[in-house]
């Protein structure tokens, strides 16, 4: 295979990107409510707060059960959800289809590949390593590695950098409005994914390339880059 990728960094968003993490977000989730005594809710309740934060989807989960949260009880929820969420980290969350084969693809054609997610780095490192994905990518950049999180483009140019690479050659690869602000708060092109999480039409979004599975990664990239 031709290195047709050198010299280039692949950036990606991780839950509803690289993988499907809402049965595991869910559980967690629904882990809290059951706590406090609460009927659990439906995936198609929070899918879309996935991605804007476990504090969002929690706040979401208890107010559609008529809970109207104080802060402290919002943080001893958020603290309930961590644990949980840790231990559960992988129990049914999987990379979307064909992924791992074509990060394989993309660094044989030489790129390199990073993530750039608003998820905990703790909990990040935890999940790449449970689906054995780490050794994959030469930077990973959670929320609380940087001053500023996704949308803010330095988020995806700290992580671009921290990869080896040049901020000038680069994409950004995301399943939300939050990843396609910071893409072009970067400078970066935008390629979507609409297997993801986010609510938003693809029309809406304004990427510069979609793709519906893996596969047709590779030829929009080479698309996008000429």
């Amino acid at each position: 295979m031709t290195k047709w990728l050198d010299g280039w960094t692949i950036v990606f968003d991780l839950d509803g990107t690289l993988v499907d993490t809402a049965p595991d977000l869910l559980g967690a989730l629904n882990h809290v409510l059951e706590q406090d005594g609460l009927e659990p809710v439906d995936l198609s309740l929070i899918a879309t707060m996935i991605g804007h934060g476990a504090r969002a989807m929690i706040e979401k989960g208890l107010r559609f059960r008529g809970v109207d949260p104080e802060e402290p009880v919002l943080d001893a929820h958020f603290r309930r959800f961590l644990v949980y969420y840790a231990a559960h980290i992988a129990e049914g969350s999987r990379p979307f289809d064909k992924a791992e084969a074509i990060l394989g693809e993309l660094a044989s054609a030489g790129a390199l590949l990073a993530v750039c997610t608003n998820k905990k780095q703790d909990l990040t490192d935890q999940l790449l390593d449970a689906l054995d994905l780490t050794p994959r990518f030469a930077a990973v950049l959670g929320a609380d590695s940087v001053p500023n999180r996704k949308p803010d483009g330095d988020h995806i140019v700290r992580t671009v950098i921290a990869a080896g690479g040049d901020p000038a050659r680069a994409v950004m690869v995301g399943d939300s409005r939050t990843d396609e602000r910071a893409a072009r708060n970067a400078g970066l092109p935008f390629i979507f994914v609409p297997f993801g999480y986010e609510i938003e039409s693809v029309d809406e979004i304004g990427a510069d390339a979609v793709i519906t599975h893996y596969s047709e990664l590779p030829s929009a990239l080479s698309r996008l880059i000429g």
